[in-house]
């Protein structure tokens, strides 16, 4: 596939200098526009659709900063795509692979995952089969994905995995009720699932399993 342009999204300019100085090799690829954070992608892809020179695909980091984060610019941009409107692929490019990273961009519907220590001809595939409406998934995240469909022993569901994240704020239950719009008492019931899937008895304990399991980042 030839003439893919590209949205460059990420916090760091000497990142996206980087970036675009390896997608330049990249015969038939071209960055169109660079922005800072997810609200700046938005605007950027307005902006494209309007010149009516549209990107194909977005390459979008995941933590930026202050600014919008990629989860969410990847949720409102599949919300466009799914109410009709032109919407590119999101390809997250990242250093995490934790799975609450992971799980969150793909519900968020990336239509790929890879890391930034990728080989150059890693990072071109994917971008060419997010461009084609594939799937693209560093070999890592890949792994991951597969190992909580393999291993015996129960993952942590999705939900289960965002509560462990704010616990690891130090959030108390009724805020973690409160974010996630669910009762206490409903909180207090995936304490207990989650407890007993990483063999702890507490939410220090929880933490300290959960970080050690690459399941949520090192505060």
């Amino acid at each position: 596939m030839s003439g893919i342009r590209i949205l460059l999204v990420d916090d760091h300019p000497v990142v996206r200098a980087g970036l675009r100085a390896m997608l330049s090799d990249f015969e038939g690829m071209t960055v169109a526009a660079e922005a800072a954070d997810g609200a700046a992608a938005l605007r950027e892809l307005d902006r494209l659709a309007a010149l009516g020179e549209p990107a194909d695909v977005v390459l979008m980091d995941l933590q930026m900063g202050a600014g919008m984060d990629g989860v969410t610019a990847t949720a409102r941009i599949k919300a466009n795509s799914d109410a009709g409107k032109a919407a590119p692929p999101v390809l997250i490019l990242t250093t995490y692979d934790t799975d609450a990273d992971i799980l969150a961009a793909v519900e968020a519907g990336a239509a790929g995952y890879m890391l930034k220590d990728a080989p150059p001809e890693q990072i071109r595939e994917a971008v060419l089969a997010a461009a084609a409406g594939r799937t693209a998934l560093a070999p890592e995240v890949a792994a991951r994905l597969m190992g909580r469909i393999r291993n015996p022993e129960p993952a942590l569901s999705a939900r289960e995995v965002q509560l462990v994240e704010l616990l690891a704020t130090g959030m108390p239950n009724k805020e973690i009720a409160r974010k996630l719009f669910i009762s206490e008492a409903t909180v207090k019931t995936h304490l207990v699932h989650i407890y007993a899937k990483l063999g702890v008895d507490n939410r220090t304990a929880a933490i300290a399993e959960a970080t050690k399991r690459r399941i949520i980042r090192p505060a």
